[in-house]
């Protein structure tokens, strides 16, 4: 009985092989093998992208703390910059002051130095006039002066 049992399998199995059936069957089990395997390598792949995914996360993460941080500074130097400004003001306006009078000293000491250096000037205008007065006198009166001279002896 096993024998035609046997029997008749192989011929089942003949005939599928002559009709088709049994390759398309084992088309079909080497396509569904093929599936599968890809689905692992795309698996594999993903498994792979997840550290790239974690660290592009906490890079992102991390960027957007540091903007965050940036605009609390810039609101930080905004109020600071408020709070100050009434004094920046206040030093300006010292500093102004301050140059302002500094700028009359010194048009004031020029214009000392100024005419200090016009009296001067005239000074010696008046010694040079009296220089030449004299020269001028000497030259017309002939008669030595005695009185630079020593008494006889």
């Amino acid at each position: 009985m096993n024998k035609i049992l046997d029997f008749g399998r192989k011929a089942l199995f003949y005939a599928r092989v002559l009709s088709g059936y049994e390759e398309r069957r084992i088309r079909s089990y080497r396509l569904q093998v093929e599936k599968r395997i890809k689905q692992a390598e795309e698996r594999k792949l993903a498994i792979r992208k997840l550290p790239e995914q974690t660290i592009l996360s906490e890079v992102r993460r991390m960027v957007e703390q540091m903007q965050n941080l940036n605009k609390k500074l810039e609101e930080t130097e905004a109020a600071i910059e408020d709070y100050f400004k009434p004094l920046d003001q206040e030093a300006q306006r010292i500093m102004k002051t301050q140059l302002e009078g500094e700028e009359r000293t010194m048009k004031q000491m020029m214009k000392t130095m100024h005419d200090q250096a016009m009296l001067d000037i005239a000074e010696e205008e008046r010694k040079i006039k009296a220089q030449i007065v004299d020269t001028n006198q000497k030259n017309q009166d002939p008669r030595p002066n005695t009185q630079h001279l020593p008494p006889p002896p």
